[in-house]
């Protein structure tokens, strides 16, 4: 899933690439990505693309004040294409989802994989109109210490779950979350409005170290190389059954309906792997 770090360098890639250039033909090929009819997406047509930022995990396109807004969910993600075709695609075939032709010939498409479709596309005439973007909480980035320890102590639930919620903070994902865990040596399990002082602070500077890192790695990056480097720099997430880099225990998994979570033993539980429902219930 595209998370702050990704979502950031892909609006650095589009300011670069993009902006300034006039966009001649936006083309759906999955209907249920589109969310809104009033502009229509033949509204960007004929218009210059003037500036490119960040919600949260929502990419948001100035097209001469109209705003395409995508989320990309869990496996959407935005493809640079030099000389695209100019016959339309058609619908329902593959994991294109947009297509949008920029004067240039280039552009770029948004595709996602799998059979669960996540992936949102908005046609707004501002942002406010989206409504994952009102729910927003402060981006993990610009919030302060005080602000976090206050919003995680008014949390009754777990860290895991905390750190993920957008309405509370935004622009952190199942990933990022694992790694932020991992590096200040706390359970996802463990109850955000139970942190005392000291452990508020590791995770608060494990939040920011983790996400910085994972920004300065992105720098310069090209859309196709982003998702790699990600992969590249994670201690624990996706690295089930590997080796910790910080202390060589095994990596655990928690695995839930749709999603799993990583960490390490050592590191983070006191050396007790966690119960891991979906498989305690295989082995009744």
């Amino acid at each position: 899933m595209p998370e702050l770090p990704e979502v950031e360098a892909l609006t650095a890639f589009l300011a670069e690439n993009a902006v300034g250039k006039v966009v001649t033909r936006v083309d759906l090929a999955a209907v249920q990505a589109i969310k809104t009819f009033d502009p229509p997406l033949s509204a960007l047509g004929g218009l210059e693309l003037t500036g490119v930022t960040r919600h949260g995990k929502f990419l948001d396109l100035d097209v001469s004040g109209l705003h395409l807004v995508v989320h990309l969910a869990r496996a959407g993600w935005l493809h640079w294409r030099t000389g695209l075709p100019t016959a339309p695609p058609k619908p329902g075939k593959g994991p294109l989802a947009l297509r949008v032709h920029l004067e240039d010939g280039n552009g770029f498409d948004l595709t996602e994989q799998g059979t669960r479709k996540g992936l949102a596309v908005y046609v707004v005439r501002t942002p406010a109109e989206v409504p994952g973007i009102t729910r927003l909480g402060p981006d993990a980035l610009a919030v302060d210490r005080e602000q976090f320890a206050a919003l995680l102590g008014g949390r009754s639930g777990q860290l895991k779950g905390a750190l993920t919620d957008q309405t509370l903070i935004a622009g952190i994902g199942n990933a990022y979350s694992d790694e932020i865990l991992h590096a200040a040596r706390l359970s996802p399990f463990k109850m955000a409005d139970k942190l005392n002082d000291d452990e508020v602070i590791r995770l608060y500077d494990a939040m920011r170290a983790t996400l910085t890192d994972a920004l300065e790695r992105q720098a310069g990056q090209q859309a196709a190389t982003m998702k790699g480097e990600k992969r590249s720099g994670l201690q624990v997430h996706a690295r089930t059954g590997l080796p910790c880099p910080v202390c060589g225990d095994t990596v655990r998994e928690v695995s839930f309906a749709d999603t799993s979570l990583q960490y390490c033993p050592t590191c983070q539980t006191g050396g007790k792997p966690l119960a891991d429902r979906r498989l305690s219930k295989l082995l009744r």
